[in-house]
């Protein structure tokens, strides 16, 4: 991409988030999960991801339907984000949005043991 398409391309992103991107994003913003910044719809690389706590290298996505298609394309995604040194949580968008609490309880865990893990 040109330099400053991508990010209008995440700035269009954050326009138009999906009901389960705005939802989780409630809680997500502010430090408002445990005291834990998290940025939305982040350029990393050619990517736009959906949510990274950048202190904790850690990435979460939110997959709807269009996913299921796109598997090949998730996976090199996912593999070139881990060799940037992310770690990536995928969970779909019906979990984000009628298992809220369970999706916020594995990020809040990911995010205590990544904390955990990183060198000071």
């Amino acid at each position: 991409m040109r330099p400053g398409v991508k990010t209008e391309f995440a700035k269009s992103l954050r326009r138009n988030m999906t009901d389960a991107g705005k939802k989780l994003w409630y809680y997500l913003r502010a430090g408002h999960l445990g005291g834990h910044k998290f940025k939305r719809q982040a350029p990393i690389g050619a990517y736009v991801v959906d949510f990274v706590a950048p202190a904790l290298k850690l990435i979460v996505e939110l997959d709807g339907s269009q996913h299921a298609q796109q598997q090949e394309y998730d996976a090199a995604r996912t593999r070139f984000l881990n060799g940037c040194g992310y770690r990536v949580l995928r969970f779909r968008d019906d979990e984000a949005l009628r298992e809220t609490e369970a999706v916020l309880e594995a990020i809040l865990g990911a995010c205590a043991n990544f904390a955990a893990a990183a060198p000071p």
